[in-house]
């Protein structure tokens, strides 16, 4: 008979069986008639044989403890002590000697002098082993057998243990005395019950209170409810804060934090299996004082980083002088699929290494070396709730990328984690190292933190660059090992590689065009020669001459006969225009500029001021032409021809600053000229500064002013001539009657 079927025949009354995945309850046992009452939670009874729940394949002991009709989890050595584990293993080979002979219960693993011919199977049967076992307990010095707690052993203790073990080979032979089912607390009558989750549900919507504040209103609440009588009824403070404890924890959480607790979900949650299933998107400030160049202010930056949350790889990161846009995050998207170049000072140790792709070959598809950094299409892009990921723009990058942005869970910092903790990893392993670094708050702040900044922008992004491809690529990760191999040693180099040999690699670059792509879109109508409006100003290139006469695009729809015109909102300097016949890209330039010089770049935030000046002004000019004098004189608003750079207030400076900044961003990101798919136009290698701007702008006037003469002043009555129609035609000189003369003789000659 097997240990199951044995073990069901001593089947006590109130103990549970599972059948066929039912719970049912032993009411009564009846050994002369082999049959057992069963009654399950439904009330249904019947009554079964020992042979049909010995040979039934689906029935076994329940393992789930019932006290006091409460359902408890099963018991496990986890929730004994150090010493009551030890009590137990001393049971546990009492009990294996008894039955088998030996107290590891392995024949083929004896121990000294076992099995001992009081307890050899050979020789005895299992009812002589117990007796001997109990002759052997009752021998022992009674200090030691009660402190092993076997001093009160007897024949039927072995059998009831022995049966236990049977229905629970862990706990099987362990004392219930040690791990007894909590009683609860009594104090807590049922009107108390209501009140403390009247108080926890009051509470969740207020502001934080404590403890004490709590209890009066659980007073306040009963007494209100169930009068003075059920109010002397409530507990001790002691009690209510050990109960508050034990039901809604210890109140550490903030307030929106535990609301959020609370939220209704689906259930489900992503398992991350691959690279660029999931990228995690999120900003913040950078803790470190930086300098625009080496002898500007100190200004704040901003750090955007994008981390593969199955390899931890920071796959894109971005330094802006201002909050981020949607076009900053669509070109950091746009960074994420496009291999990182290798830079002047980094060796072959930060070169791409990953197997079974060569580096040589990703170089040639690249058209540069590349570094040591994952470049892949990612799927789905986690951010916050930003406004910036949520317009119409990061919408349209959507659809060019093929990903699908996903927004966190309200209140769910869960949701994104891994960004979020690779910005303390920063914080800890780089920039506390650096001069002018800021401290996690206001308290821990140098004394001079803006006279401690050294670092420009450029060198912080080319130093996080050179961190992030040769020491966080390398790090050893802990916490975040792979499912597949939880305690090896892994880094997001080695996870990278070890997916591409699991599941292989699409080496796929986009090509240049894609910056043009993810630009914002415009909806426009070519107005003849005056070319395409876009937010107020006119752009125009040859670009457009083949669709100057034509009544419209052709496309129907929502923009139906509009043109699409691209354009950085960085630099409003440039609009992009794609040819529907060629598909190649071009650029509108405004048509404020001068044909002959270059001004400095604007962004949208100064085309709004400037639009905004000239309406104040009272000018409504026909063409931008007459828009320019009022833009070089708000970009130079006060910076006189008498005046040095320097003499600008610090608000003033750092608002040049950052225009600046994004004027370069833009122009980085763009692709250089005479690149495949690049737009066909010139443009300076560098901004031009505003004090530039301005003298040329003046020299260009000085100099139409010489090159071309005075009119020579109109004489009187040529109105009245020109108007008179009775006025006889003035004699013609002889030259004309020359040439008349021999126009007449060719004639007659043919």
């Amino acid at each position: 008979m097997s240990g199951q079927a044995a073990g069901l025949l001593e089947l006590a009354i109130g103990e549970s069986l599972i059948l066929d995945d039912e719970e049912w309850r032993v009411d009564l046992v009846e050994p002369q008639y082999g049959r057992v009452l069963l009654t399950s939670d439904t009330g249904t009874r019947q009554t079964v044989s020992f042979r049909m729940l010995a040979h039934h394949p689906r029935c076994r002991r329940s393992t789930v403890a019932t006290v006091s009709g409460r359902r408890l989890q099963p018991r496990t050595e986890d929730d004994l002590t150090d010493h009551q584990r030890t009590l137990l293993q001393i049971r546990r080979g009492h009990l294996l000697e008894v039955e088998t002979g030996y107290r590891g219960g392995d024949p083929l693993h004896p121990g000294p002098g076992e099995p001992r011919p009081e307890y050899d199977p050979d020789c005895t049967t299992v009812t002589q082993r117990r007796r001997a076992k109990v002759a052997e307990l009752k021998a022992l010095d009674p200090e030691h057998a009660k402190v092993l707690g076997l001093s009160q052993v007897s024949y039927r203790t072995l059998t009831r243990w022995e049966s236990k073990r049977r229905a629970d080979v862990t706990m099987g032979c362990a004392d219930d005395r040690w791990t007894p089912a909590s009683r609860g607390h009594p104090s807590i009558t049922d009107e108390v019950r209501k009140a403390i989750l009247a108080v926890r549900q009051e509470t969740l919507h207020r502001s934080k209170i404590n403890m004490r504040a709590r209890v009066g209103l659980i007073h306040q609440y009963v007494l209100e409810t169930y009068g003075e009588e059920a109010a002397e009824k409530i507990p001790s403070y002691g009690t209510l804060r050990v109960v508050w404890r034990e039901w809604f924890g210890t109140g550490r959480a903030r307030q929106r934090y535990a609301r959020s607790a609370l939220l209704e979900t689906t259930g489900e949650h992503v398992i991350v299996e691959r690279p660029g299933q999931v990228v995690a998107l999120d900003t913040t400030v950078l803790p470190v004082m930086l300098r625009e160049t080496v002898f500007d202010d100190p200004v704040t930056v901003y750090l955007t980083l994008a981390m593969c949350v199955y390899t931890h790889s920071l796959v894109g990161f971005r330094l802006t002088l201002v909050s981020d846009t949607s076009t900053d995050v669509a070109m950091l998207l746009r960074d994420v699929t496009m291999p990182l170049p290798m830079r002047d000072d980094w060796g072959e140790d930060m070169e791409w290494p990953y197997p079974g792709v060569p580096a040589a070959l990703v170089a040639e598809f690249a058209g540069h070396e590349v570094a040591a950094l994952p470049f892949f299409a990612p799927e789905t892009v986690t951010t916050d709730h930003g406004s910036v990921y949520r317009n119409h723009h990061l919408v349209q990058a959507q659809h060019v990328l093929g990903v699908k942005v996903l927004p966190a869970r309200v209140l769910r910092p869960t949701d994104k984690q891994a960004v979020e903790r690779a910005f303390g990893s920063a914080r800890s392993m780089l920039f506390e190292y650096l001069p002018g670094y800021t401290g996690v708050d206001a308290s821990d702040r140098g004394a001079d933190i803006e006279g401690d900044a050294v670092l420009t922008v450029a060198e912080m992004e080319h130093l996080l660059a050179t961190w992030i491809v040769r020491i966080w690529q390398n790090r050893r990760m802990g916490e975040y090992a792979p499912c597949w191999d939880p305690v090896g040693d892994h880094s997001p180099n080695t996870l990278f590689a070890a997916s591409m040999a699991q599941g292989g690699w699409a080496l796929e670059i986009p090509s240049p065009s894609l910056y043009y792509q993810l630009l914002p879109r415009h909806q426009v109508i070519i107005q003849g020669k005056r070319g395409v409006k876009i937010r107020g100003l006119w752009y125009d290139g040859r670009a457009l001459d083949p669709y100057r006469d034509e009544e419209g695009s052709g496309r129907g729809g929502r923009h139906k006969d509009r043109w699409t015109v691209h354009r950085d909102p960085r630099d409003a300097r440039f609009a992009f225009f794609q040819d529907p016949r060629t598909h190649d890209w071009h650029e509108l330039r405004w048509t404020g500029m001068p044909p002959a010089g270059e001004i400095p770049a604007f962004t949208d935030a100064r085309v709004r001021e400037l639009l905004t000046a000239a309406k104040q002004a009272g000018l409504k000019p026909r063409t931008d032409s007459e828009l320019l004098p009022l833009l070089l004189e708000l970009l130079a608003a006060h910076v006189k021809a008498e005046q040095w750079p320097g003499q600008l207030t610090k608000a003033q400076r750092r608002e040049r600053a950052r225009e600046a900044a994004q004027v370069k961003t833009a122009a980085a990101d763009r692709p250089a000229a005479g690149t495949p798919g690049a737009a066909i136009g010139s443009r300076p290698s560098r901004p031009v500064r505003v004090d530039e701007a301005v003298d040329a702008e003046r020299r260009s006037r000085r100099e139409a002013a010489i090159l071309q003469p005075p009119r020579a002043p109109r004489r009187l009555g040529d109105g009245s001539r020109r108007r008179a129609h009775a006025l006889l035609a003035a004699d013609e000189p002889a030259e004309a009657d020359s040439v008349r003369d021999d126009e007449t003789e060719r004639g007659e000659a043919r």
